[in-house]
């Protein structure tokens, strides 16, 4: 408990000292620690965010920074996309929604930057808030365990109709993934690892794999090897034992039966015909697991299917093709937050179970095509590319984790469409891509 006081007391001591320095460094890191609560709690940081950047850190002359107008082109065409818009009715709240890939970008084109050293300790500062985060659902789900018997408290998210699983629904474990993916790389990426920082990547490291997420599991093992083999110091010296070491780790990981089973229905649904459902649960009686093949050929199916998560977006890509052929959407697109009602459509026409034509396309270089058009998706692939051309040339391994791992979500999730969604990634982009101050550098 001692201990725990002492870091508290040295970190705080720490915070207040970077703020006098920088009058936004509080209350950044307050938006950045919490992005995992509620909506009303991430507006009452973000506006006191910009009040400190408006009235307390502001520049003498605004920079030119091409990279951070690019989030504010993305969302001119967005608010633009109100006057083509075949559904007004749901672009006018998505550009309330989306207002923060301007006001962010734009708070840091008017704000003193931060020093170099700060950034660091904002990441530091987060990453340790996600571990928090991370041993409070962890603790959750052993409660729960213990009330009910119900494993489902340990694995993904929980479901609209049971609140069962490790993190709330609304939440979403593969969004939370990101979110510790990200905090997991700060430890690891430290050249001096005390045994509190290896206590700590070593939770977010199993918290991240009992999320269950599998695409993000598949980048997190692909930039963990990354790291061992080329980024750190030992890569050189030590492949053969970072290998070895990497193996073991993961095989005992992915030999559990609830993360086997996630990625056993992708594999499965990958042949031609249905997976069977005694393969997974006897309470899915009835149930058909819809095949990769099924979803991109079947022309009727029936409420009793089910699709697993990358059947279900070769599905949406179809629709998406689909629609694209039908309405003229090539430069403008439907209109922001407008592709719903087509979605729905398609639902009917297919007959599927009443309720996926609720979904998104679950794809944000889909979405931005089909909503935004052509127009919309090169802004988009641009700001993606100018992000990762970046993170490689300033060699910062967390900056290149936080690229990857945004280009490999937006294949699988509108990460964007959400407001979590859109504030992680704008805030990281401009603290990643703003000029340190480096004249008055500690």
């Amino acid at each position: 408990m001692n201990n725990i006081y002492s870091f508290l007391a040295a970190a705080w001591q720490e915070i207040l000292k970077e703020q006098k320095l920088n009058k936004s460094f509080l209350p950044f890191l307050f938006v950045l620690i919490t992005l995992p609560t509620i909506i009303a709690i991430n507006n009452v940081t973000i506006a006191i965010f910009i009040f400190s950047v408006l009235f307390f850190n502001r520049t003498n002359k605004i920079s030119f920074n091409l990279t951070l107008l690019f989030p504010i082109v993305l969302f001119i065409w967005m608010a633009s996309s109100y006057f083509w818009s075949i559904d007004k009715a749901a672009t006018i709240p998505a550009i309330y929604k989306e207002i923060f890939l301007l006001f962010i970008p734009a708070a840091f084109l008017i704000m003193r930057p931060f020093y170099k050293s700060q950034i660091y300790k904002l990441i530091k500062y987060y990453s340790y808030a996600m571990v928090f985060y991370a041993g409070f659902f962890l603790l959750r789900a052993l409660i729960r365990y213990m009330i009910s018997g119900d494993q489902r408290s340990f694995f993904y998210h929980g479901e609209y109709d049971n609140d069962f699983g490790l993190v709330p629904k609304l939440l979403n474990a593969i969004h939370v993934s990101v979110y510790m993916a990200l905090a997991f790389f700060y430890f690891l990426n430290l050249e001096i690892k005390k045994k509190f920082d290896i206590i700590c990547s070593c939770i977010l490291f199993g918290f991240i794999f009992l999320l269950s997420s599998k695409n993000i599991i598949i980048v997190f093992v692909f930039l963990l090897a990354s790291h061992f083999f080329y980024f750190s110091k030992s890569s050189n010296k030590m492949r053969l034992r970072n290998l070895a070491i990497l193996t073991l780790i993961l095989g005992a990981i992915f030999s559990f039966g609830k993360i086997k089973n996630r990625f056993l229905v992708e594999f499965q649904s990958n042949s031609k015909t249905s997976v069977s459902h005694s393969v997974y649960n006897e309470a899915d009686e009835g149930v058909n697991y819809v095949s990769i093949y099924e979803a991109w050929n079947n022309e009727k199916f029936s409420h009793c299917d089910y699709f697993p998560g990358t059947a279900f977006r070769v599905y949406q890509f179809r629709m998406f093709l689909e629609i694209f052929s039908e309405e003229p959407l090539f430069w403008k697109g439907l209109g922001l937050n407008a592709s719903q009602p087509k979605l729905l459509e398609k639902e009917k026409k297919y007959e599927l179970n009443p309720g996926y034509g609720l979904f998104n396309f679950h794809n944000q270089y889909v979405q931005n095509f089909a909503e935004l058009g052509f127009i919309g998706f090169l802004v988009l692939i641009t700001i993606l590319a100018v992000n990762i051309k970046n993170a490689f040339k300033h060699k910062n391994f967390i900056h290149i984790s936080f690229a990857i791992l945004i280009i490999s979500l937006f294949l699988t999730e509108s990460f964007l469409w959400r407001q979590r969604g859109v504030l992680f990634f704008a805030f990281f982009y401009c603290l990643f891509n703003t000029k340190a101050n480096l004249q008055l550098e500690k």
